[in-house]
């Protein structure tokens, strides 16, 4: 009976100390839930929403968060803790108040970004980056690399397109990490704004709106150009003499290249057009290896010459070897797009979005090096100072049209077809959210459904107009290629220093002011050079009447 008593004793003691209240740790607030946050769906891959939408001030007192009112009450102190083995850990362990995390925590999107093009979706990742990167540094203009050979010659050419291949590279690295500005708690989703917020309002626009906007609506013209003028040689080599209808004018492809642009740029968003950029980028690799293989396995031409043109007087041939130069940096073009590209891609703080936009990158950078200097070389090497102005793809035409097979010429110029079709959306998404955004800024809502299509039928025959008005645009590559420089090789660094602040007369900090100033001062001397070629030698101008 003493044991029975003794054990209710203590299980009697036992329960009361169970149903005793637990004791709160010193310093520690108890919080029953936490709150519900409710933020609309805009937000949802904004990389400012944290884990606990409570943050603490340094004093420990709670904090007003997106509207939601916390305690003001003071905790007592936490006494000192003795110094142990354990205290020791870095800090960038522990997930709160970790210096990693203040690196990467980010503020809110601004909420009209739902409703522009370029920010609408943000679930991109590193093969949409790749897609895109891919389809926007392979164009119709590396078919040109090969004619700035004839001037530079074999040394100067490949030493020329490795220095512009490394450093476009380096100032694209700029951008990708430029993209999250954790300083002013900003994620810039477009080239313009990163430029706006580096020189000033100003500024800004007098040095980077025209190369920006010509970089899209230029770039968009001379694809109409080269797009329609090749679907015209395709409908040839394809119909050959068996074709009795009346052929279609130059102006008439133009009009069917256009058409069928601005009806595949319906799409909503960039994307949505991942999949039109990976045929593009498909494509784009197709025809540049096709026109090289093809080209080498041909064979040299009889009496092909190696010799760099050397005509005139040296001031004339100075003047040469610039524009050449100038067509080797237009070949580099794209840097416009890479921030819009990384604005389709969701960030986060333990998943920036640099990340996966620097994996694409230089998965898409290996195959255009796999394109581009190829197709340099093995161009040269084929036709030496022969290659026309046209380039490449007019070089085959003119020297193999009875050598290679009809399959070989038709499935190349099929692939430049559908290759600037899928090029005209991705360059024409940076306009069409500039359209859509000065609506937004003066409406203060959303773009209505059946404006949007009326936005992009107009600058895709404002193109149109541009082409038939202006189709000896392709001529002007080099100067076009001074005037984009600086978009490509020189504004990235002066960005870089004025957010990242590198250690003044450090490695990065001579590194990025001397290419900022050689980028500048290369741009305003090929321009120059340009102009003075353009004059002295002339070129077949005429305006409405495309050949």
């Amino acid at each position: 009976m003493a044991t029975t008593s003794d054990e209710a004793n203590n299980n009697k003691t036992t329960m009361e100390i169970r149903s005793a209240p637990i004791t709160p740790r010193t310093g520690t607030p108890m919080v029953s839930s936490p709150p519900v946050v409710s933020c609309p769906p805009s937000q949802l891959n904004s990389p400012s929403l944290t884990r606990s939408p409570l943050l603490r001030s340094e004093n420990g007192d709670a904090e007003e968060v997106d509207g939601i009112a916390t305690s003001k009450s003071k905790t007592p102190k936490t006494p000192r803790t003795p110094l142990r083995i354990s205290n020791l850990t870095p800090r960038f362990i522990t997930p709160l108040g970790s210096p990693v995390r203040k690196a990467l925590r980010l503020t809110k999107l601004d909420p009209q970004d739902a409703w522009l093009p370029i920010t609408q979706s943000r679930n991109g990742n590193k093969y949409y980056a790749a897609f895109h990167t891919l389809c926007s540094g392979i164009g119709i203009q590396a078919l040109i690399l090969p004619f700035s050979f004839t001037v530079l010659g074999w040394t100067w050419g490949i030493i020329s397109l490795t220095v512009a291949f490394a450093w476009q590279l380096y100032t694209l690295w700029l951008l990708v990490h430029l993209h999250e500005n954790v300083e002013h708690g900003i994620r810039f989703s477009r080239y313009l704004q990163l430029c706006l917020a580096t020189f000033g309002e100003k500024l800004g626009k007098v040095l980077a709106m025209f190369p920006i906007m010509y970089l899209s609506a230029g770039t968009c013209t001379t694809i109409i150009i080269l797009g329609g003028s090749t679907a015209r040689t395709f409908y040839q080599v394809i119909c050959g003499n068996s074709c009795t209808a009346k052929p279609m004018t130059t102006v008439e492809w133009y009009l069917v290249f256009t058409c069928a642009a601005v009806v595949l740029s319906q799409l909503p968003n960039l994307n949505s057009i991942a999949g039109v950029s990976l045929i593009g980028a498909v494509t784009a690799v197709g025809y540049c290896t096709a026109i090289w293989v093809t080209s080498v396995a041909q064979g040299t031409l009889p009496g092909v010459n190696y010799n760099p043109v050397r005509n005139g007087t040296s001031a004339q041939n100075a003047f040469n070897i610039l524009n050449a130069l100038g067509i080797v940096a237009f070949a580099f073009r794209g840097h416009n797009l890479i921030l819009e590209i990384q604005g389709t891609m969701p960030s986060s703080e333990k998943h920036p979005s640099h990340v996966p936009m620097w994996k694409g990158v230089k998965a898409s950078y290996a195959l255009i090096a796999a394109c581009l200097f190829p197709l340099s070389i093995g161009g040269y090497w084929a036709y030496g100072r022969m290659i026309p102005s046209g380039g490449m793809l007019t070089a085959l035409y003119m020297f193999h049209s009875r050598d290679v097979s009809k399959f070989v010429l038709g499935l190349t110029s099929f692939f430049v077809v559908v290759n600037g079709l899928c090029s005209f959306q991705i360059y024409g998404m940076p306009v069409f959210d500039d359209m859509e955004s000065q609506y937004i800024k003066m409406m203060k809502k959303p773009c209505p459904w059946w404006l949007r299509p009326f936005f992009r039928l107009f600058f895709g025959f404002l193109c149109f107009f541009i082409a038939v008005a202006i189709p000896f645009l392709p001529s002007l590559a080099g100067l076009i290629g001074g005037i984009s420089l600086p978009v490509t090789l020189a504004y990235p660094s002066f960005m870089w220093l004025k957010f990242k602040k590198p250690k003044k007369f450090g490695p990065s900090w001579w590194i990025n002011w001397f290419l900022g100033i050689l980028g500048m001062c290369l741009s305003a001397i090929f321009v120059a050079a340009s102009i003075y070629v353009i004059v002295d030698t002339g070129i077949n101008v005429s305006f409405f009447n495309p050949k």
